[in-house]
């Protein structure tokens, strides 16, 4: 046994090893038989099961680790302390069933013969494996390290998944990791062996074939040479980004569908502008009607794709009174324009042939909407400047403004239904009289609705505008009134007939 001198030294120098160490010195019976150990220096680190460090020094294997005694750790301690021998035991599971206890530990123990004793070294495997294996499951991750001198390969738990390979075979050799790499990818993984000869670190993504499914892996790996520059291993980290790459894919594959899809949806609303155009010419300056002077307004919708079914008309007629109109067909794009292009140029058909009772071409228009399968809202008026009467009818449109003397408010509203609703419905007619230097606003719902949360109708705002102009000098009462009419909506186009009383 040794002697104090040495003992206290070697106390010392293990009470500062950041370790698992322990000096053993056997005890023997009057046979000069091995019936314990004891603990004659330790680790001052608290590395054993029960976080203990060199308050242990002094005690005896049998006392706190008893389920040692005669197990196969035991049986390798005597080995070593016969034969003089160091030697090891990989993954030892020590067992324990105290409270407070972790009840399975896993380490590798070595085994030294040292001054009559046995030096003996604990290494934890179970936490640190349970780390790097929640680690790689958590990122789909495994590492990889290839010894170029010998050949060898070493994969971590993480690799095995990776590659959905029983680990029972060993790591995958060389030539089978070569050939299950996409043939489009190989390319890649020689830019990386050359990235690494020249002392950089490879970041590559290549798709491996494993079965019948296609896997994108990350790739992070770097060379570690000798003192004179030759390559030894190979480490790399590898991770599965399956998911990412798909997902990136798919997400390129809708910006290109949104791209088309915008394009198309540009060329549509160039198209539809046009054919507005075409149909319902805006006039620079106010019309002269008979008994009226009216000024129209047209004011596509901001959003650079919502060109919107609205239509107005103005005309005179034969027999001297004017026609009045302005609708609404449900819907946006070419579909709408084209709706509105059908309902307009009817409207104008049956005038000409002499029909002009408001109620008869709403139900004409409901009709033709009916047969066309979409739905509208319309507004017809005819003004007499003998008596000054309006007659008018709606289609579910909302009511014409009228203002005189500073003072504005929507007309009697009149019952109507939905253009293309209901084949079979009638159409009610109001008439009004109007007076000299009256104000009527007939417009589309884009004048005053906005499709946003919080923002309320801004119809008061343009009836305070129809009022203030009312007040206006005759000549000019519809100057005053046009900038409040020339406030474009966001969402759809704006559609205004606006008329003074001559």
């Amino acid at each position: 046994m040794a002697d104090d001198a040495v003992t206290s030294a070697i106390r010392e120098v293990l009470s500062v090893i950041p370790a698992g160490c322990s000096w053993l010195l056997p005890v023997t019976d009057d046979d000069g038989e091995v019936t314990d150990f004891a603990i004659a220096a330790a680790s001052g680190s608290g590395h054993d099961v029960y976080r203990r460090g060199t308050d242990r020094v002094d005690s005896r294997i049998g006392e706190i680790y008893p389920s040692i005694v005669g197990g196969q750790l035991w049986r390798l301690y005597l080995k070593v302390l016969r034969t003089g021998e160091p030697a090891e035991l990989r993954e030892f599971r020590y067992e324990e069933k105290r409270a407070g206890v972790v009840p399975r530990s896993l380490f590798d123990v070595t085994v030294h013969p040292v001054l009559g004793g046995l030096l003996v070294w604990w290494q934890r495997l179970d936490e640190d494996r349970r780390r790097i294996e929640r680690t790689e499951q958590l990122g789909n991750l495994g590492w990889a390290e290839y010894d170029l001198v010998t050949g060898e390969s070493q994969w971590s738990p993480g690799m095995y998944r990776l590659f959905e390979r029983d680990p029972e075979l060993g790591p995958m050799s060389q030539a089978q990791q070569a050939a299950a790499i996409d043939p489009d990818d190989r390319g890649l993984a020689e830019a990386a062996w050359l990235t690494m000869e020249s002392g950089g670190v490879s970041d590559i993504t290549v798709r491996f074939r494993i079965g019948s499914t296609v896997k994108h892996t990350r790739i992070l790996s770097d060379v570690v040479s000798d003192a004179e520059g030759a390559p030894l291993k190979v480490h790399a980290v590898v991770q599965d980004v399956t998911v990412r790459e798909q997902t990136r894919d798919a997400i390129e594959r809708l910006s290109d569908q949104l791209r088309t899809r915008e394009l198309t949806a540009l060329a549509e609303h160039r198209l539809a502008a046009q054919l507005q155009h075409m149909i319902q010419p805006v006039p620079a300056a106010p019309l002269t009607l008979p008994g009226l002077e009216v000024m129209v307004g047209y004011l596509p919708a901001e959003s650079a794709i919502r060109v919107g079914g609205d239509w107005y008309h103005a005309q005179d007629l034969a027999d001297g009174r004017t026609v009045l109109a302005v609708g609404d067909v449900a819907g946006h794009g070419l579909s709408a324009a084209s709706s509105m292009a059908h309902l307009r140029f009817a409207l104008i058909a049956w005038l000409a042939i002499g029909i002009d009772d408001p109620a008869t071409l709403l139900g004409h228009l409901n009709r033709l909407c009916g047969r066309l399968r979409v739905t509208g809202t319309a507004v017809i008026a005819v003004y007499d400047p003998a008596s000054r009467a309006l007659s008018w009818a709606r289609a579910g449109h909302a009511a014409p403004l009228l203002a005189r003397d500073g003072t504005a408010m929507p007309l009697e509203l009149p019952t109507g239904l939905l253009l293309g609703a209901d084949d079979e419905a009638t159409y009610e007619i109001l008439t009004p009289c109007l007076a000299a230097d009256d104000l009527l606003l007939l417009y589309t719902d884009g004048l005053v609705e906005r499709r946003v949360p919080g923002i309320p109708s801004l119809l008061s705002d343009v009836m305070k505008a129809l009022a203030a102009a009312s007040a206006e000098p005759p000549g000019q009462a519809l100057r005053g009134l046009a900038p409040a009419l020339n406030r474009p909506s966001p969402d759809d186009d704006t559609c205004t007939v606006a008329v003074r009383v001559l």
